[in-house]
């Protein structure tokens, strides 16, 4: 029995990665038009944010606020009115390291900001005060699989509800010691605003469904090294088939040794 694909239309795409500022600079690098520079990921000062909360944003919600809030602004859509998947293999990797620092000294006291900083689901929180959303929100981690658990999450809302769902994907690095266990190179990320029904603002349609290929490569070495070191960057074959507007099927990794096959038809 062949299983019924998951459908909908890719509206908007924001995205951030070490090189990478903005989908625009991906666009061109994804199609070939600009060469590939490594440099360090740069956040963008979240703004949107009251001072007091702003102060306090980590990496980590610097970084979803920017990929959500271009994704959203790429589509003219309403951030306040959609339903969000957020979606990291790890929480923030620098507060984690201060905190095991702090629980390793005679003073266990743990600062409260550190503490609401340290849980999963603080980007969204963030979220829902940058934007005032109140619309269902869903946090999310599978390990290296966690961009295809809230593809796979934010597409079923989009079917099941008829909605337009925001999934943000992200991920940042740890510090030593704790990198040599959990070597992510930098913080890096994609947020893809998936519509039920096709608008003007549509890039393409996608149809997402299990697969039993190898996951696509990329040809460029140093992007290809993106895409297996950071895990929300196991999207890159879907989204350079996004920036060149090309058709066709790509395999991404999944749980092992599962995959999804995505089917893209551009607009």
């Amino acid at each position: 029995m062949r299983p019924t694909p998951l459908t909908a239309w890719v509206d908007g795409v924001g995205f951030l990665a070490p090189g990478m500022p903005d989908w625009p600079t991906a666009c061109a690098i994804l199609r070939g038009e600009q060469a590939y520079t490594p440099a360090p990921s740069v956040l963008p000062v979240p703004n949107v944010l009251p001072p007091a909360e702003r102060r306090r944003a980590s990496r980590v919600v610097k970084l979803a606020l920017a990929l959500g809030l271009e994704a959203a602004a790429h589509a003219e859509a309403d951030v306040g009115t959609l339903a969000t998947v957020f979606t990291a293999s790890g929480a923030d990797g620098h507060n984690c390291h201060a905190l095991c620092e702090q629980l390793a000294t005679d003073d266990r006291r743990i600062s409260p900001t550190r503490f609401h900083n340290s849980v999963h689901n603080a980007a969204a929180g963030y979220w829902g005060i940058a934007t005032g959303a109140m619309a269902p929100c869903q946090v999310l981690c599978a390990f290296d699989a966690s961009f295809g658990a809230g593809l796979l999450d934010a597409l079923a809302q989009v079917v099941v509800d008829q909605r337009a769902t925001l999934l943000i994907a992200y991920d940042s690095e740890y510090p030593e010691p704790l990198h040599r266990k959990r070597p992510i190179p930098d913080c890096a990320g994609v947020a893809l605003l998936l519509t039920p029904v096709e608008s003007v603002r549509s890039l393409a349609r996608i149809a997402v469904t299990p697969g039993t290929d190898d996951a696509a490569r990329l040809a460029d070495g140093e992007l290809e090294s993106l895409r297996t070191t950071i895990p929300a960057l196991r999207s890159l074959p879907l989204l350079q088939r996004l920036a060149r507007r090309e058709g066709g099927s790509v395999c991404l990794d999944y749980l092992p040794p599962m995959q999804l096959r995505v089917d893209c038809v551009p607009c």
